[in-house]
């Protein structure tokens, strides 16, 4: 790290002792084992913590002024290296920007760097709550969310993150010649949604809220998969009952659950829901009609609470491979769309073409441009990349898209793999001398 660089830093809070370094240059990127190999060993210089928009613009003047590199982080949660330096330079740690600005008319503008369920806490007060969150929710922050993430809990009700109204205004730092503040609205946000910080230091967000619900989580066990698939489907697209998650997981993920071991019978799938009390007698009698049983029932807040406990969407989206990891890291993860025609069709045929030993059957239900599909989130017993690729293909030929979590930039992880120039020319406008998370977006080329 340039000495000119820690000098044009003034008083900003700095960070250079190896061991934190190290820990900030991390996210959540060994879920894959090909990521691994990339990325480990990887690390920043130091690690600069802003206190507030002044110190964003001065740790950009100092960039831009000596050349270095930085990788914006938020709660590290990411899975795909977002948060690893590829270059060195300097770790920017948003957390230090907290604050609920305001809360009005169901909108609410925040830092970016407020932790998630800080965030959800503090709008309670309002009487509002988010209206989507990832399963990292306590630890992630809402910048993080959005500038790494694709969607979550909730999205069911609420579609991606990139939906039109999902998020509404945000404010950046650009690395121009002159870092400025810049705000955007409308469709213009789209310049930071998952582009991994490379477009601007994002330090203001403005999204919806909704009112609050003391969401009730239920478990609903079922003999077999295809039972459970088709009661998901069907109770996801039932408009008169409040519903925040509906996540499947087959039997074989189930021994991973702790706390569902003593509740779900052996070799049966379940299905993983937070529903409001309004919806929730509905839901139980649904169930029973579909052939399953509501074999356990909690407080989402109570367990939400409780640091000994696990709300159950700590079981869900990319918290069902956590679960799995923590007991056997022969395993990773893939990301699939699956078409709102035929899914349960489809979901069975592809759990029959990949045998349970190789592959455990995961989804979420989601609105997909107004139509009730699912992601899949199949947990993969990982042999060779060679195998791995030939899962992916095999996915594509049956018209299942991938999203690949097992490379670092944001076009080769897409689903449809395609650089996009008007990416690079936004890119290009806020950060022209690509000094932002470096090497992560193709489309702009090498720095």
């Amino acid at each position: 790290m340039s000495a000119e660089f820690l000098a044009a830093l003034g008083d900003v809070p700095v960070v250079t002792e190896p061991a934190i370094v190290r820990r900030k240059s991390r996210d959540f990127y060994w879920y894959s084992p090909l990521l691994k190999a990339a990325l480990d060993g990887l690390t920043a210089s130091c690690v600069v913590t802003p206190r507030n928009t002044g110190d964003v613009l001065t740790i950009a003047r100092a960039a831009r002024a000596t050349g270095t590199c930085l990788t914006p982080r938020g709660g590290g949660t990411g899975n795909y290296g977002q948060a690893v330096p590829l270059k060195g330079g300097a770790v920017v740690d948003m957390s230090g920007l907290d604050q609920l600005l305001w809360v009005r008319d169901g909108v609410a503008r925040v830092q970016a760097g407020m932790n998630m369920l800080a965030m959800d806490r503090a709008l309670h007060e309002y009487g509002c709550e988010l209206r989507m969150f990832p399963s990292t929710k306590r630890t992630a922050t809402i910048g993080g969310f959005i500038c790494g993430g694709s969607g979550g809990i909730g999205s069911v009700a609420w579609g991606g993150l990139r939906c039109p109204g999902n998020v509404l205004a945000a404010q950046i730092v650009s690395m121009e010649d002159g870092p400025r503040i810049v705000e955007l609205s409308g469709r213009d946000t789209q310049v930071i949604n998952h582009a991994y910080g490379t477009t601007g230091l994002v330090t203001e967000v403005e999204i919806p809220v909704a009112p609050r619900v003391a969401w009730e989580d239920i478990a609903v066990s079922f003999p077999t998969l295809s039972e459970a698939v088709t009661f998901a489907r069907s109770l996801a697209m039932q408009s008169g009952i409040d519903k925040k998650l509906v996540s499947v997981a087959d039997g074989g993920l189930v021994p991973f659950f702790a706390p569902l071991r003593d509740h779900v019978p052996s070799g049966h799938a379940v299905v993983l829901l937070m529903i409001a009390p309004s919806g929730a007698a509905t839901t139980v009698e649904l169930a029973k009609a579909a052939g399953g049983t509501a074999c356990y029932r909690a407080g989402t807040a109570e367990a939400e609470d409780d640091p000994g406990r696990v709300p159950l969407y700590e079981l869900t989206w990319n918290h069902t491979t956590l679960q799995v990891l923590k007991k056997d890291r022969g395993y990773t993860y893939l990301q699939a769309g699956f078409p709102p025609r035929g899914t349960v069709d489809l979901v069975m045929e592809m759990a029959r073409l990949l045998p349970p030993e190789e592959m455990m059957t995961h989804l979420e239900f989601m609105l997909m441009d107004g139509e009730m599909s699912c992601a899949g989130l199949p947990v993969i017993r990982f042999t060779t990349p060679e195998r791995l690729n030939e899962i992916i293909r095999l996915y594509e030929e049956h018209g299942v898209l991938i999203a690949n979590p097992h490379v670092y930039t944001i076009e080769d992880g897409g689903p449809h793999r395609v650089v996009s120039p008007a990416l690079a020319a936004d890119k290009r406008r806020f950060d022209p001398d690509g000094l932002l998370n470096p090497g992560k977006m193709r489309s702009f080329g090498q720095v």
